[in-house]
């Protein structure tokens, strides 16, 4: 039930990644309400701009956010914010990751150094973050020790493998990142 009558834990989460990784994918499968998305058709005027090496296939492109909502077990509610992967859209960042408690960041082997721009800006926003590598059915495949060498990973960060489009894979990425922020979050003291 949307609105139930039991205390719930409300937590905003962004899904972030370059152009194309799969954020939309992820949020579609994972949304138990229809997700909101700003799905547009790729036009001429982004064709000196937008970088389709590696996703020649896109047609469309996120032009704002993406929005989902996922319950798990014990009443929590993950609000799942998609941002946009082109660097034009960087500008929104500010807003769309305003009360946010962390980050799922999409990569794509194809693509790794694509990755390292959205994880410093997550950085730079003070946001707590999992890496789900994206496994694209024509992407090369590495062991996570070498991925996480490749992508400058602390060793406390969670790197993940899912196929976007599997809601099985995807709600364990989030389970990740939603342990890893917990496990840094400050309990509150109820006797102050």
């Amino acid at each position: 039930m949307y609105l139930s009558g039991e205390h719930q834990t409300l937590v905003k989460l962004l899904v972030a990644g370059p152009f194309g990784v799969g954020k939309t994918t992820l949020i579609r499968a994972l949304s138990e309400t229809p997700p909101l998305h700003t799905e547009e058709v790729m036009t001429q005027t982004g064709a000196g701009v937008d970088d389709l090496a590696g996703v020649r296939e896109k047609t469309t492109t996120t032009v704002a956010i993406d929005f989902g909502r996922l319950t798990l077990p014990g009443e929590l509610v993950l609000y799942l914010f998609g941002t946009p992967g082109q660097k034009r859209f960087r500008p929104l960042w500010q807003d769309i990751a305003r009360g946010a408690l962390g980050a799922l960041v999409l990569a794509d082997t194809r693509r790794l150094a694509d990755s390292f721009e959205v994880m410093d800006i997550v950085e730079e926003a003070g946001l707590r973050y999992a890496v789900a590598v994206n496994t694209f059915p024509d992407a090369p495949h590495y062991d996570a020790d070498k991925l996480r060498e490749a992508l400058d990973l602390h060793p406390d960060t969670p790197l993940v493998m899912c196929d976007a489009r599997d809601r099985e894979q995807s709600v364990d990425a989030l389970i990740a990142l939603v342990g890893h922020v917990l496990a840094h979050t400050p309990e509150e003291n109820p006797n102050p």
